[in-house]
């Protein structure tokens, strides 16, 4: 993804979570966070996995085991949910994600690959 890519940076989520960066990044590799680096070396976390709480979703885990599970590297998951969902619809992967329906969005990353 592009330097101009958004999303939360670790110091920030750190700050915002109560942790320390390595913590985040442990989080992370652990399949907890979907990050991805920024041209810079900078991870970034996109938003559409906290909840209102700041917590993370607790779905993240399974649809980043998923995603892993097929090959897709946690840059092209933030891509895939960032995506349009369906061919009429205005709505994102990530949001079906927000709203719950977890399902929808595993059945749409396990046909992706």
């Amino acid at each position: 993804m592009q330097d101009g890519a958004s999303g939360l940076t670790t110091p920030w989520l750190a700050t915002r979570m109560g942790l320390q960066s390595a913590q985040i990044h442990a989080l992370r590799r652990a399949g907890d966070l979907v990050a991805f680096r920024r041209d810079d070396g900078e991870y970034v976390f996109p938003a559409w996995q906290f909840g209102r709480d700041g917590r993370p979703l607790p779905a993240i885990r399974s649809l980043v085991t998923a995603a892993r599970a097929r090959g897709i590297e946690d840059e092209r998951l933030a891509h895939l949910l960032c995506m349009r969902a369906g061919l009429t619809g205005n709505g994102r992967l990530a949001d079906a994600l927000r709203e719950g329906r977890e399902d929808e969005v595993l059945r749409a990353i396990g046909a992706t690959g």
